[in-house]
């Protein structure tokens, strides 16, 4: 169990990165969504000890983040979106060396670990793999096999799926599910919507460095109940619709394109309202600058 509250972060210069951040996050799989800049990456650096709140509580397990720094490290896993390994080294290499750093002795009990995340994350056939010919995927799982290897109660993940193809990402997305059956908190920060309606049965919106939702998914579609439209749109007119509203998909058809967006009402001609789903939802929060939904 993690607890925050009023957690509050500045920059130099007085750059707000966070303000007064209230969440608790259980066991299982926990979604951070947001924009680039919206804070997440502040807050993930935070909880994994790497930055210094400028104000707030934080409590792990009990234990103050503060005053117990050294022993949250030791039950928290972390993969940041930039992860590197070293190219000529092995799978089992790399992992044998990371658990090597992190003083887990003796060997015997530093090759169980090394092999059991290798299972865990699918990547036991290719141990004697060099990790530079690891596909984008394999890596990212070379990355969560890394954080395995201090058994952590906690795992914190940085944008695993950007980049992948779209195979990669479902399959990284199930790895990260079944992982959060093993009584762990796993708290995934992503801007892909995809990624969080998913995996996670709660997730926090974070806009500008606050908290402007916190709860189930299906939750935060509701409130954009009444503002999803399916309209058709010729040809000529699809630029300026796409100007006047936020256009959330598009798809040709024989007399224009049929058009997915979000808006109060829709005024250029007739439009059908459909159920919403999360991405609705989010481009609808974003719309605004009070985190309450926008009437375009």
């Amino acid at each position: 169990m993690i607890s925050i509250r009023e957690l509050t972060h500045r920059y130099a210069g007085n750059t707000t990165a966070l303000q007064d951040v209230d969440l608790d996050i259980e066991n299982g799989m926990f979604g951070l969504l947001g924009p680039n800049g919206a804070g997440k990456t502040t807050l993930m650096k935070i909880l994994v000890t790497l930055l210094k709140p400028t104000t707030g509580r934080i409590s792990v397990d009990g234990l103050d983040l503060t005053k117990d720094r050294k022993t949250i490290r030791r039950i928290t896993g972390y993969l940041p979106q930039e992860f590197s390994t070293f190219s000529r080294l092995s799978a089992w290499e790399f992992l044998d060396y990371i658990g090597r750093l992190r003083g887990i002795r003796p060997k015997r009990r530093r090759r169980e670990l090394v092999e059991k995340a290798l299972e865990d994350v699918g990547l036991y056939e290719a141990r004697d793999r060099k990790a530079g010919k690891l596909s984008g995927g394999m890596k990212r799982r070379l990355g969560i096999a890394q954080t395995l290897l201090n058994e952590p109660r906690i795992m914190v993940i940085d944008e695993p799926t950007a980049g992948l193809d779209p195979e990669e990402r479902v399959r990284f997305r199930n790895l990260l599910t079944d992982l959060s059956a093993q009584e762990k908190v796993i708290l995934l920060s992503t801007h892909i919507v995809g990624d969080i309606s998913s995996t996670c049965s709660r997730i926090a919106l974070l806009k500008e460095g606050r908290v402007v939702f916190n709860g189930p998914p299906e939750d935060l579609a509701a409130k954009a109940r009444g503002k999803v439209w399916r309209v058709n749109v010729a040809s000529p007119y699809l630029d300026s619709v796409k100007l006047k509203y936020p256009v959330i998909s598009s798809v040709p058809s024989d007399d224009g394109y049929q058009i997915r967006l979000v808006a109060e009402r829709y005024e250029e001609g007739p439009a059908e309202a459909v159920e919403p789903n999360l991405e609705d939802a989010y481009v609808d929060f974003m719309g605004t600058d009070d985190g309450q939904g926008h009437g375009l």
